[in-house]
């Protein structure tokens, strides 16, 4: 029982962890995104 409780709590938590990284990346692409949009083209 305990085993399958450390798998459920693992799932979540890798869940979790993507989500939160994929977040991130979402937020540091538009911060590069907006950079180079408010420097105008070369």
């Amino acid at each position: 029982m305990e085993n399958r409780d450390w798998k459920a709590w693992f799932k979540r938590l890798g869940v979790a962890g993507f989500l939160f990284f994929f977040a991130k990346g979402l937020v540091w692409l538009a911060i590069f995104f907006g950079l180079f949009k408010t420097c105008g083209t070369a």
